[in-house]
Parts: structure tokens; C-alpha cells; sequence
């Protein structure tokens, strides 16, 4: 089956060889004149032949009621942290992953270029990758001095993911602020990622926009914030399987999935309180659809012990990838 090849994603391309070949090649939700169509359009995401297999990974805040949080703020617990970062490495080399995803909130603050080098290289010395990091940051916020700490913070941490080897940084929009409306967050919004993808560009960082409530909690109010994105290889979508509470989240989650730059698993669908087992054998269906090519990371936020339910997940992961 015929896939679109990178050039068929520049803005010269027709609108009509566009249609064609999404369609070869299995983009049906991409319907023509559609706001999803237009989007993936004009982005200009490089889209690749997926490989035959695709790698895995694990988040760290799949260890978030174990590990001590840091960053964007620190975490005041009630009992103490049994777990810090490089024990969370040591743990997915345990399972033989490709990769895991080092999460900025369970980093030292300050950290130094010496400790995210070690990092490095403890993985790297148990055979994985560094899948990418993740940042709380909102970029709804109006001008002023809240508004450059977040800036100056997801800077840093382009830095620190460039040191890291972390391909990709997992990002957020943020949540209209009080007083404010969602037309002005979105415009804020779009201005924070584009000053940002600038310099990460400039340090070979890709960012992903996660869909993560707020702003992004449907995929149109996604597509209306990419539509101001500057077009870049170095963006695109973090894919997050279990961050739509809506009507048809199966159906939302194949909208953005052509965009998808990095991809996170959660084993539970549906508002706190509400979750349900997913269906992880047909989101896994849905990236492969869209010819998704990086990691597969599993973000485990269940009930059970992390320890005691992960192995039986990326069991099945594997299985599927």
C-alpha cells in the first residue's frame, strides 16, 4: 500500500495528489475540505514508512506515587520518595526495553550537565535509548513574569533534552487563564510555541503538543492551535492515548494521529473516577494506521503497583508492536 512520501507533504503539493494518496494510504478519518485535512496539510509533519517495529519505552511518571517531584515546582510528600531517576533507568533495563522516557519533573532542581550526563550514560550502558522528557509548562499565560519563567524553563530543558540525547519534549498548552477566554489562550499559546520551537530547532529537539485538557481537549481545539504553529519538522503532536473524555475518544484519537510525533499508551479510558480497561490492541492499530514510526511509550496510571502491573503491559505491548 502506497504511502505519502515526505515531499508529498510540502506546501507546493496539491490539494487534490494530497487527498489521493492519504487516501492509498489509509488516512480515512482525513475526509476532503475537513479542518483535520487542512491541518496535516499545511503542518509540514515528515511522515515516514513505518518500520516493521516499532520500539518501546516507559515514562517515569508511570512511578509518580514513588519518585520525588522536582520540577515545575516541588512535591511535598508524606513519606519518602522510595525511587529517584536512575533507579527508574535501572528498572526499565530490567525489562529490556528500547528506551524510557527520563520525565523532567524527577530531576534534581538545580540540575547539573554532569548528573544529566550520568543519566546518559547509564542508559545507554543497559542497551536503551533516551525516548524523549516532558515539561508542566503553560503557555496560556498573559505577559509578564509567570509567563517568561515558563518560557525560560522549557528553554532550559531544550538545553538539558539536548544534552539528555532526548529526541522529542512533550509539551503542553495550558488552561485559559481566570478572567480570561480560550480565543486569547489559544493566540498566547501559539506565540509560546513558536518562540520556543525556535530555539529547539537550533538544538535539534523536536516539541509535541500533548492533548492534555484545557485547550487541547478535543482534537478541533488541537487543529485550531496547530493551524498558528510555524510549519517545522522539529513539531508535532504527542499522542496520548487516554486524555480524550469524549463522546467517541477512539474516533478523536485517529484525528490527530497522523500528526504524531511521539505516542503515549495509558491502559485506562475515561474521566477520574469513571477510568475503563482500553482497548490497547486498537490504539496500537490506530498509530500503525498512520503510519506512526517512533516509540511507544506506556504512561501507567492504574491502580494496581507499578511494579506488580507494568511487566504484564509491555508484555502485551510487544506483542502488538
Amino acid at each position: 500500500m502506497a504511502v505519502p512520501s515526505e515531499t508529498q507533504f510540502n506546501q507546493e503539493t496539491s490539494r487534490r495528489e494530497f487527498l489521493k494518496s492519504a487516501s492509498l494510504a489509509g488516512f480515512g478519518a482525513l475526509a476532503a475540505g475537513s479542518l483535520f485535512t487542512d491541518t496535516v496539510l499545511s503542518a509540514g509533519v515528515q511522515k515516514k514508512t513505518a518500520p516493521e517495529h516499532l520500539k518501546l519505552s516507559l515514562a517515569a511518571y508511570s512511578f509518580n506515587r514513588d519518585l520525588q517531584k522536582y520540577w515545575p515546582t516541588p512535591r511535598k510528600r508524606k513519606t519518602p520518595a522510595t525511587m529517584d531517576i536512575m533507579d527508574f533507568v535501572r528498572y526499565c533495563g530490567e525489562l529490556k526495553l528500547d528506551g524510557c522516557e527520563l520525565t523532567s519533573y524527577y530531576f534534581p532542581n538545580p540540575v547539573s550537565e554532569d548528573y544529566l550526563k550520568e543519566t546518559k550514560d547509564l542508559v545507554g550502558s543497559l542497551g536503551m535509548e533516551v525516548s524523549g522528557t516532558a515539561i508542566g509548562n503553560d503557555f496560556c499565560l498573559p505577559e509578564g513574569n509567570a509567563r517568561d519563567e515558563q518560557l525560560e524553563m522549557t528553554r532550559n530543558w531544550i538545553d538539558y533534552a539536548a544534552i539528555l540525547g532526548a529526541p522529542v519534549i512533550r509539551i503542553f498548552a495550558g488552561r485559559v487563564p481566570k478572567g480570561g477566554n480560550e480565543a486569547e489562550a489559544i493566540k498566547m499559546c501559539q506565540k509560546g510555541i513558536n518562540e520556543s520551537l525556535k530555539y529547539a530547532e537550533q538544538k535539534g529537539v523536536s516539541l509535541a503538543l500533548e492533548n492534555h485538557g484545557g485547550i487541547t481537549s478535543t482534537p478541533e481545539q488541537m487543529m485550531r492551535i496547530i493551524d498558528g504553529i510555524n510549519k517545522s519538522p522539529n513539531f508535532g503532536v504527542n499522542f496520548d492515548s487516554g486524555n480524550f473524555r469524549t463522546e467517541h475518544p477512539y474516533a478523536d484519537l485517529e484525528k490527530i494521529a497522523p500528526l504524531a510525533i511521539n505516542a503515549q499508551i495509558k491502559v485506562e479510558m475515561g474521566a477520574r473516577g469513571e477510568e475503563k480497561p482500553a482497548d490497547i490492541p486498537r490504539i496500537v492499530k490506530i498509530l500503525k494506521d498512520a503510519n506512526y514510526k517512533n516509540f511507544i511509550v506506556l504512561e501507567y496510571e492504574a491502580d494496581e503497583p507499578p511494579k506488580e502491573a507494568i511487566p504484564g503491559y509491555i508484555k502485551q505491548l510487544r506483542k502488538l508492536i
